[in-house]
């Protein structure tokens, strides 16, 4: 709708300056709608990891590592569409613009739980940027599916997940 109404007045508008002068309004719209986007995605990830950090500050039992994820698995977690679907859809999740670094290449490893009902938690990202880490972790959890969970004896299990993701500055 921004798009067409932009558009309207770009097109109706005669004088090169004056439509110079809406192009660069709406470029300069359209970036602050993307940085209150980012603002309201790192809220939303504050929240999240709020909650799990209560959830694990009220649970009365505390699993040991080798309770809470069997050492054999029959069956991964796995994201529908697979892996490609999962890393196609955080990248075009991942806001490149919170991302501020003077290296050309910077990495970062994703790590998470998938939990028994296919939700995701815990998401965790472990690189050299900071920025880019959260960025990371902000598209993680906003993926839209759940995952088909891990299955150990025909039940139900939670499974740690690794996601290692490269961005590139030309």
């Amino acid at each position: 709708m921004l798009n067409t109404e932009f558009k309207k007045k770009f097109d109706t508008e005669k004088n090169p300056l004056y439509k110079a002068a809406v192009k660069n309004d709406f470029l300069f719209f359209m970036k602050k709608m993307d940085s209150i986007e980012n603002v309201a995605l790192i809220a939303a990830l504050l929240k999240v990891k709020n909650l799990e950090d209560l959830k694990k500050i009220n649970s009365k039992t505390v699993l040991s590592p080798q309770q809470d994820f069997p050492k054999s698995i029959e069956k991964t977690a796995d994201y529908p569409g697979g892996i490609n679907a999962l890393r196609k859809e955080v990248a075009q999740l991942f806001y490149g613009g919170g991302v501020f670094s003077e290296k050309g290449n910077i990495k970062t490893n994703v790590a998470f739980i998938v939990e028994k009902d296919g939700t995701i938690s815990d998401v965790k990202a472990e690189g050299d940027n900071f920025t880019f880490n959260r960025q990371a972790e902000i598209a993680v959890y906003s993926v839209s599916e759940k995952f088909s969970p891990a299955y150990t004896n025909g039940n139900p299990v939670r499974y740690r997940f690794r996601l290692p993701l490269v961005l590139n500055f030309d």
